[in-house]
């Protein structure tokens, strides 16, 4: 019997919330294969099993928030390795970090699971046969008890490994190896001799991933759905009606497609209408985490914003010519692209804004490169990942960066990696709706831009005899900064720079 601990998913975390497991009690996994989603204050990340074998046991729940270097799933290898019996003889038989012991069935006359800290749980877990040509003096209904983990585990092993990383315990190179786990699904065919149906967990409702993480954020014990789909599957309806207290319909709807010209940080879908009764969510994951950074920078860095509105209906010619070039044809083109390239070729020209305040070493430190940071509304919460060397990248690669960390972010699969380290952030908040805003800074970063709704508007176009009203594109554009690296002239002037180049973009050649 061997223990997954948590390992740590990035970035030093301590800790993270088990939000779907991929296998149920008596599968079959191979090394590699993705058994759990865990949701951290940064990402939602999918951990492989560094083990082949039979999943045992999950030690922890959906929904439960678990210490790094804790154990949440047991797998049977199929070594049989008996328990060391108990006495003086014990202490000084070896130990395996990885190998708990198994208990005697014949001494201890029971077959209870005894789990080091959780006590013993009546009744074992069926179990299906083992594959052909396993030990046969092996009971393949035994569930077998456990001991605990050796305190040389810390040491010897650390938490975690690597996807790549082959434990010198795993099974030989004839273990086969196999692509990760997909989403649970329909069964695969039996194989003679073998029983291979899906051992499902006794009160726990059958439902994909995606419904179990809709249900989590309206509330929705799934225990309490009945389910409407093909075998009683809880569908996404089912938790709808549910939280509004109605009926579900009898057949799936279609999500609304996306526009085209969705913003790239619109935020998630809402419920339609109010459930009628106080509902409490725990505060935890990524809103935990923005909370506490918004707090950290709000009474950290002395704040100032300044604003500007400007004609742009030479960017949103650009945008329409961009979109009928081949280089653009599998790509997003909007005009945030444009407004990022501006921002890129702007802060060369005021460095103060893409600088960081180092209070330990009291240094400002003005960054080489643009790590730049769209922030992206998730069904998760707001997160903020960053293209490295965004300064670097021709319209084309900017273009491809930004789409793929949207999709990305909208997936719910961006890495901490992937939000460490900006220097300057953008918001989109205009495809909402709203003109302006003064948005807080992330902390580290000494700027972030806040860009408005882009709409038709009566503007003075014109000199002299010329001048006249027309309608034109206008959008306002808001900057935040920080005070304590930049002053009211370095703030304006890259604010002026940037609306220049979104006014004629032509003149980004003079930059």
């Amino acid at each position: 019997m061997k223990e997954f601990r948590l390992p740590d998913p990035g970035e030093g975390l301590v800790e993270a919330d088990i939000v779907t497991w991929r296998v149920a009690e008596g599968d079959e996994v191979k090394i590699n294969d993705i058994v759990v989603e865990v949701e951290t204050s940064k990402s939602l990340v999918e951990l492989p099993i560094p083990f082949a074998g039979r999943v045992a046991r999950l030690l922890v729940a959906e929904g439960d928030t678990v210490d790094v270097g804790t154990p949440i799933i047991a797998i049977d290898d199929g070594s049989g390795t008996p328990a060391p019996v108990d006495g003086p003889a014990a202490a000084d038989a070896p130990t395996d970090d990885l190998v708990p012991a198994l208990a005697d069935p014949e001494a201890s006359g029971t077959r209870v699971a005894n789990l080091v800290g959780y006590g013993p749980r009546e009744g074992g877990t069926r179990r299906r046969p083992r594959r052909p040509g396993a030990d046969p003096a092996v009971d393949p209904a035994e569930t077998a008890s456990r001991a605990g983990v050796a305190d040389s585990f810390a040491t010897d092993h650390p938490v975690g490994h690597r996807p790549d990383e082959v434990h010198p315990l795993t099974p030989t190179a004839d273990e086969p190896h196999g692509a990760p786990l997909p989403a649970p699904g329909p069964a695969t065919p039996p194989t003679a001799g073998v029983d291979v149906t899906p051992v499902v967990e006794a009160g726990r409702p059958l439902a994909k991933p995606p419904v179990r993480k809709l249900a989590k954020d309206l509330g929705v014990d799934l225990t309490t759905v009945t389910g409407t789909g093909d075998g009683g599957i809880v569908t996404r309806d089912d938790v709808r009606a549910a939280v509004s207290g109605t009926s579900a319909p009898q057949a799936d709807l279609a999500e609304p497609a996306a526009a085209e010209d969705e913003p790239e940080s619109a935020g998630p879908a809402r419920p339609a209408r109010l459930a009628g009764e106080d509902r409490r969510v725990p505060i935890k994951g990524v809103r935990k985490a923005t909370a506490l950074a918004m707090t950290q920078s709000a009474f950290t860095a002395p704040h100032v914003s300044v604003w500007l509105t400007c004609d742009v209906t030479a960017t949103m010619e650009l945008v329409a010519k961009l979109k009928q070039r081949k280089e653009f044809a599998d790509l997003r083109v909007s005009p945030l692209l444009i407004i990022s390239k501006a921002v890129c070729l702007a802060l060369g020209r005021t460095p103060e804004l893409n600088s960081s305040w180092d209070e330990a070493n009291q240094e400002i430190v003005f960054h080489g490169g643009v790590n730049l940071g769209i922030a992206a509304a998730t069904p998760r919460g707001l997160v903020v990942p960053n293209i490295k060397g965004a300064e670097r990248l021709s319209l084309v690669e900017l273009a491809a960066a930004t789409g793929e960390l949207v999709s990305t972010a909208r997936a719910g699969r961006t890495q901490p990696a992937q939000m460490a380290g900006g220097t300057f952030s953008i918001t989109n908040i205009g495809p909402l709706g709203v003109d302006a805003g003064t948005p807080i800074l992330n902390p580290g970063e000494a700027g972030i831009l806040a860009v408005g709704t882009i709409d038709r508007r009566p503007w003075v176009v014109g000199t002299g005899a010329d001048e006249r009203v027309a309608p034109r594109w206008v959008a306002t554009l808001a900057l935040s900064f920080d005070h304590r690296l930049a002053d009211g002239e370095q703030g304006s002037r890259f604010l002026v720079d940037v609306a220049d180049i979104l006014r004629d973009p032509g003149l980004a050649l003079l930059h």
